[in-house]
Formats: C-alpha cells, structure tokens, sequence
C-alpha cells in the first residue's frame, strides 16, 4: 500500500487551527480513503482567542473559555503536543521535540511530510531594557492574562495591608508599556476590575491606582484611525490614566521604572505588550525570509520560489493585491489570518486534486477595540463609532469570529450572568503553584537537636 501524502501544519493558533479545520472538511473522502494524513504539532492543546484575554484578565470570561481545544474541533487530524525546532524542507524533514522526547532524553525526532503549513505565530518583541526580564510581565497567553489579574489583586491587598507608604505607592502603581491593541484593551479591562475592587478595601481608593501608558509613538491604537486614537486618549485620561506619548521604557531595575522623559515610577508591576517579532522556528528553516524575518509568500499563499510550502498570518509576508500602491504587504493581525486560513486549505486540496489555486484578496475592514466595559472606539468600513456603541460592535464582532458554537453560546452566557450578578474579585495566585501547600505540609519536621545560631 501507498503511504498517505502527509500534510504537517507548524502551530495551532488562528492560521493553524483553521486551515486544519478547512482542510479536514475539503479532504473529507481523502481521509476517508486513507490517502491524505493531516498532522498539527503545536506547543498547546487549544488555539487562544486573543481579542478576549483582556476581558478574562478583567473577570468578564471564563479563561477555558478563550481556549478552543484542538483534539475536539480537529477530530480527523493527528494532534502532536511538541516544538518543531527545524524543517530541512529540501528532505521535506522536520525536526521536533515532545513530552514524550523529553521525558525519554532521546532529544529532537524527525517527521517527514509531503507538504508544509508554517503557521508558528508570533512572540513578544522585547528590547534589552534593563531589568525587564526580571520584572517584565508579558500578555499573549491565556495564562499571563490570568496571572496578571492575579498580580493586580494581591498587589492591593499588599498596598492594604502594609505600613510602608514607599511599598503601598510602588503596589498601586501600574506601568503598561505599548499603546496597540494589547496594551491599550488590558490596561482599560484591568483598571475598570480595580476600580471596582477596590470598594471591598476600607483602606484603598479608586484615586489611590496610579495607571501609566507608555508608547514610543505619537499615538495609540493606530488601526482605529487617528481620530479615535485621540478619543481613546481622551477618554483614558478622563480616567486618571497617564498617557505618555513619545515615550520609552529605559530601565525597570530594582522595581523602578525609568522613563525616556526622566520619570522615576516606583512600581511592582511592569506589563510589556511593545509588538510582536514572527517566531524563533522561521530562521532555523532553509526557506526564504525577508528583512523582517517573515516568510516570503505569494498572492496565493505559497512560500515564494517553492514548491509544496505553505504559509500565512504572522508568519507571512503576503502581497496585498487590493492596496493602490504596489509592493504593500497584508498586516499581520488575526483579521488577515482568518480569511488567509480558508484559502490557504482551498488552495493545498486544489493542489493535492491538480486543481488551479486562488489569490488571497481582502480588503481590510477597519478595527475595534474595548476601552472597558460599556466603552470601546471602532473604525469599521469608514464609519467612526465611540462609546457603548463601539463597546458592542466589539463583542459582538468578536462573538461572531471566536470558533466553534459551543464556545459562542458559553461566552455569551457569561456576558449575560455578568450584566446581572456582581464582578467576581477573587485572585486565585496559588494556581501558579499547585503542590507549594502540599510540600511544605510534607517537609521533614525540624530536627530539635538543631539550634539556632547565635
């Protein structure tokens, strides 16, 4: 018997997830027959939603909720958890490490495959700041979104408890650097979930949290257009947020955040969301790249100048054949990456049936973004929307566009018992470390013998 022709798709994130779900739909008698196998080695078992980490930071959904599990939606494909550390695509021959692999010691295994989905996403563009490693917390992950809503509550209840006025200003003190998307929707959940909050504290006032903005550009929330990006000023600053404009981080050592106008912020919280850099695994691959480290692509969603290679998303520098002026390139966001999947998978079954493929060609539709809750800016076909307005095409664009019904109907069921009952307000910290209690209860009793030294 023939082997199946082998289809290995690198990540399971938007691109990932979605060109597996189209492909296993388009080859359904393929997959049948045994002559098609569609293999998808992600790091994860889910694909995240992004647009909603800032609500699940906030507490408006449920964190499993923002997670799509693969093995459920992608029921035809072959699941492998692990890292694709290298593809030598001129043997068609990817190396990967697993749980498996690393619990045996047996180092990275080698997958062969007839043809190549690179969809790894991206990862935090960071700068050598000093002190940022140390302090730094980043936002792309549906347990940093948690972790930081966890931070932000025990930093008020240490700014309650403490009889330091240095330790209690440096708790209340919050720096979120980068204005895009990340920053911007984060920083505006988080402060509308302190803010109410901080009505359980006899000691902490809404007045008492100090939120700073720090952005090296001009302005914030560039895809929304230049007129709401100053709305979204505007209305932050209404809120006692500190915006800098034209700013950058220097240093964050010894929990001092040192701006580029010479601000000194004690603070115990340093939020990163400064951009993103496509992921470490495209320059450990023999295809070709351009000088931002993407991989370059045609119209048709084909690695450029090879044969059986496929790419889009973050990944990708895809041709933008709607733009007036020649030589633009589609923007790397989860718009784009959606639609690119869908004709990515038209285009590997037409090519696997001998079939003619497809240009991607989409104009951009323009942007939301929340500002908290009951507020948000939009830019959506020309037209401009603030407001509880905007704040609703927001969810209900991204109620439209997370995957699967049955992840629709649970996060609009939390919507609603949300507008109902009371904000939950409890931070969960020792989720990050499980079996801490438990191996302090199963320490060794101290030994009476010992002394303590003089």
């Amino acid at each position: 018997m023939t082997e199946p022709a082998r289809i290995l798709v690198v990540g399971g994130g938007y691109v990932g997830m979605y060109t597996a779900l189209r492909l296993q739909r388009r080859l359904r008698a393929e997959l049948r027959a045994g002559a098609v196998e569609i293999v998808v080695v992600t790091p994860e078992p889910y694909m995240t939603y992004q647009p909603f980490l800032p609500e699940a930071a906030a507490g408006s959904i449920s964190p499993r909720h923002v997670v799509v599990p693969l093995r459920r939606v992608l029921d035809r494909c072959r699941i492998v958890i692990g890292e694709v550390r290298s593809v030598d695509h001129a043997k068609r021959t990817a190396s990967l490490a697993t749980l498996a692999t690393a619990e045996e010691g047996t180092g990275a295994v080698d997958l062969t495959y007839d043809e190549l989905v690179i969809a790894p996403g991206s990862v935090s563009r960071t700068l050598p700041v000093p002190g940022l490693r140390d302090h730094g917390i980043g936002f792309k992950t549906v347990e940093e979104a948690i972790g930081l809503r966890n931070h932000v509550i025990e930093q008020m209840d240490i700014a309650s408890s403490t009889r330091d006025p240095g330790l209690r200003d440096a708790a209340l003190t919050f720096v979120f650097v980068g204005g895009g998307y990340a920053g911007v929707e984060a920083l505006a959940e988080l402060e509308d979930m302190a803010r109410y909050t901080a009505r359980y504290y006899h000691n902490v006032k809404p007045e008492d949290l100090k939120w700073v903005l720090v952005e090296a550009s001009d302005r914030i929330l560039p895809e929304v257009g230049e007129k709401m990006g100053r709305y979204a000023i505007r209305e932050l600053r209404g809120r006692n947020i500190d915006v800098r404009l034209g700013t950058r981080l220097e240093s964050c050592e010894d929990r001092v955040a040192v701006l580029s106008d010479g601000t000194r912020l004690p603070t115990r919280t340093v939020v990163w969301t400064a951009g993103v850099k496509p992921a470490p695994v495209l320059a450990e691959t023999d295809l070709p790249l351009n000088e931002r480290g993407r991989l370059r692509c045609t119209a048709g969603l084909a690695v450029e100048g090879v044969a059986h290679a496929w790419a889009a998303g973050d990944a990708a520098a895809v041709p933008d054949v709607t733009a007036a002026e020649p030589g633009r390139e589609c923007a790397p966001n989860a718009q784009h990456a959606v639609r690119q999947a869908k004709v990515l998978a038209e285009n590997i079954a037409a090519s696997l049936r001998g079939q003619p493929l497809k240009e991607y060609a989409h104009a951009y539709a323009g942007s939301v973004a929340s500002l908290g809750l009951h507020k948000g800016v939009a830019h959506v076909y020309g037209r401009k929307l603030k407001g509880y307005p905007a704040w609703l095409m927001h969810r209900a664009y991204h109620l439209s566009r997370v995957p699967t019904f049955n992840r629709k109907a649970r996060v609009l069921a939390e919507w609603t018992l949300s507008g109902l009952f009371k904000r939950e307000i409890v931070s969960l910290g020792s989720l990050e470390h499980p079996r801490a209690e438990f191996e302090l209860a199963a320490a060794p009793p101290p030994d009476p013998g010992d002394k303590p030294s003089s």
